[in-house]
């Protein structure tokens, strides 16, 4: 890439965004150093919140940008997973998200607006989401046996959780707006298991900040995409 290339690459990236949207990010991230500082939280739980709100929010904008900061998140993440033992989660991080996260660069390249550099969104139809949902519960009720079997601390959230975040991820890479429906559902799940994890001893707080931040963003873009996808129908 040239130096103009990569010049006009991030104009595109940085442009398009809201002061509210600015402002948030500011405030979160205050909040989570703040709280580092108070607490003496985990300094990977700290550079994973950051990263994982910045590719959240970054995807919720549809930039391709977004898949810099997925992939130095899921390095932080797996290894939080491991200390937890939240293997579940470990495995989808390594085995999943990683080489996803490299085929969305790639898929999301071939989407993009020529004028805007933003990814074209799409909805599935009602016979996928039915597809989609039968494969989601039958997954998720092996993988919570087979979690609990490897003496996972959080089986049923980690199961869940596990099963939903694959799902969520395909959809993401495909560009559905479906996408942050399961992303409630995973963040709030996810939300519940740090804290439980954190009401146990462990000093993750700011992984538990990220994913409540998580939550909010998924209904944020939710919103967002559905009044653009409407709007081009």
């Amino acid at each position: 890439m040239t130096k103009n290339a990569l010049k006009d690459f991030i104009k595109a990236e940085l442009s398009g965004w809201k002061k509210q949207e600015a402002a948030g990010l500011f405030v979160v991230f205050l909040i989570i150093i703040v709280n580092a500082f108070v607490v003496k939280d985990d300094i990977i739980s700290v550079i994973s919140a950051f990263c994982g709100i910045l590719y959240t929010t970054i995807a919720g904008k549809g930039k391709i940008s977004c898949y810099i900061f997925g992939l130095m998140g899921t390095g932080c993440y797996s290894w939080l997973s491991f200390h937890n033992g939240l293997y579940g989660n470990l495995l989808l991080y390594l085995g999943y998200y990683f080489p996803m996260q490299i085929a969305g660069i790639f898929a999301w390249r071939r989407h993009l607006n020529e004028k805007t550099k933003v990814i074209e969104k799409r909805k599935l139809s009602n016979l996928e989401r039915a597809v989609l949902t039968v494969i989601i519960i039958c997954i998720s009720i092996n993988a919570i046996v087979i979690i609990k079997y490897l003496g996972g601390s959080s089986p049923v959230f980690d199961g869940i959780t596990t099963v939903l975040s694959i799902a969520g991820m395909y959809l993401t890479v495909k560009r559905c707006i479906e996408q942050w429906v399961i992303w409630m559902i995973v963040n709030g799940l996810s939300a519940l298991m740090w804290l439980e994890l954190i009401l146990n001893g462990t000093k993750a707080y700011a992984t538990f900040i990220m994913w409540v931040v998580y939550f909010i963003l998924a209904i944020y873009f939710y919103r967002s995409w559905k009044q653009e996808i409407f709007a081009t129908v």
